[in-house]
């Protein structure tokens, strides 16, 4: 079960590409709602907050269900593999079309509830995109759960190409609807909806393939398979819960920040726009972990899970020291992209830029690509158990220690996040030179 050079170039690159995508189309339509005022920006940027939440529920699931199916690849058990994309993909529209259909019917108490007190004219914004977005939460189900299943077979060039689409589509129209027919809110929220519906229909089609190692049923009799379920569940749970309390948290922190003064507010929001972009490979080598680790687990292979995880570790640490290197060297160059910003801003945002540099280039790969190992052997209950807690202590509460009480500023607040990623790093070391994470196989 080694995984030569070639595997992994042909694995990886399409994730890289893909999570590119993912993080320019992001930007691309935060310049594009620009246009419409500040009251649709704001509208919009709250919803993406709450729309963040309800979808890591069902992404948790296609996790999930990526795990099972590379144990299950790795033991050359081909039957189980299509019962577990059978099962994986009912869960995922189960699950997606019930929270679209809490998120129409009560819209207004979750706006209400999750944004609180702000003007009618961003209220009316943001259930505009809300209702229209929500649609949209089936096919976005479809499409991760689609693409899990091709990764978990090494195959990520499927995702990547249909992503490429998906994310055309969305541009273009974007383009279409705001600069031609001058649309509002929806302009933004229908390529959305149409961009999904066109990459679910397409990955399913795909995925019915029955020449692929792992696919659904061709006429789509998925059934129920409870343990099957109970499998696809035990991973995916705590993996939503841990992606649920990650978002609540940065919410939490964010309330720190809203209370600084303007110039601090307007650092935080250049240094999180930029910083994304050299973390993208780390993102793609964690997606990566979870195929080789999980194929080599079911292989019960432990000696060839151990060497690849050192492998894919060293290109992690390669990959995220380039890119953030840059980021490092041409910090203020970078920073000088953004325009009316104040010298106090600039500077700050400079400063914590390099401090991000450094700890992507040194903690952040250990932080969250090599968690991925842990639970694509299966072993999900600590790595949700140290990060929560985590957290709750070292991010949240030290940034309220050091925002609301030392009175160090939005310095505090990455502070906190460097040392939330330090800690998680040592409890993640011991549990893996324990090798109990050896002890949670799914496929017996």
């Amino acid at each position: 079960m080694l995984f030569s050079n070639k595997d992994l170039k042909k694995l990886i690159i399409p994730l890289i590409i893909e999570q590119t995508l993912a993080v320019l189309v992001g930007l691309i339509d935060v310049l594009m709602v620009s246009v419409l005022g500040e009251a649709a920006m704001s509208g919009v940027s709250l919803v993406n907050t709450i729309n963040i939440l309800l979808i890591v529920t069902f992404s948790a699931l296609a996790t999930g269900g990526a795990v099972v199916a590379s144990q299950y690849l790795g033991h050359k058990n081909h039957t189980a593999c299509n019962i577990v994309a059978n099962q994986l993909m009912l869960m995922v529209i189960v699950v997606s079309v019930t929270i679209m259909g809490v998120a129409l019917l009560f819209n207004k108490p979750i706006l209400n509830l999750l944004i609180g007190q702000v003007d009618a004219d961003v209220m009316g914004h943001a259930k505009t995109y809300f209702i229209i977005t929500a649609l949209s939460f089936p096919f976005l189900g479809i499409y991760n759960g689609g693409a899990a299943l091709f990764r978990a077979m090494g195959n990520s060039s499927i995702s990547m190409k249909v992503s490429l689409i998906m994310n055309a589509i969305n541009i273009i129209g974007n383009a279409v609807l705001i600069y031609g027919l001058k649309m509002g809110v929806e302009g933004i929220a229908i390529p959305t909806l149409v961009s999904r519906f066109v990459a679910a229909f397409i990955i399913l089609i795909l995925i019915r393939n029955q020449d692929n190692l792992i696919h659904i049923d061709k006429y789509f009799r998925f059934g129920f398979h409870k343990d099957t379920m109970k499998k696809i569940l035990r991973i995916g749970v705590p993996n939503g819960l841990e992606s649920a309390m990650f978002q609540l948290g940065k919410i939490i922190v964010q309330v720190f920040i809203s209370g600084l003064p303007t110039a601090h507010i307007a650092a935080h929001s250049i240094v999180t726009t930029v910083v994304e972009l050299p973390c993208i490979p780390g993102q793609a080598l964690s997606l990566a972990m979870v195929t080789v680790v999980g194929q080599c687990v079911g292989a019960n292979d432990y000696e060839s899970a151990k060497y690849n995880v050192r492998k894919l570790m060293k290109i992690a640490y390669g990959a995220m020291i380039s890119t953030n290197l840059v980021c490092l060297i041409f910090a203020k160059n970078i920073v000088g992209i953004f325009n009316n910003v104040s010298a106090e801003a600039t500077n700050l945002a400079v400063l914590i830029i390099i401090m991000h540099s450094f700890a992507a280039m040194t903690i952040w790969p250990a932080s969250f690509v090599f968690p991925s190992a842990l639970r694509a052997a299966g072993d999900v209950k600590h790595p949700m158990i140290v990060s929560i807690l985590s957290m709750w202590f070292c991010r949240i509460l030290l940034s309220f220690i050091l925002v609301e009480v030392i009175k160090v500023g939005l310095v505090g607040v990455w502070i906190s996040m460097f040392v939330d990623w330090s800690v998680r790093v040592v409890f993640f070391i011991i549990r893996y030179r324990s090798e109990k994470w050896m002890l949670y196989k799914l496929t017996g």
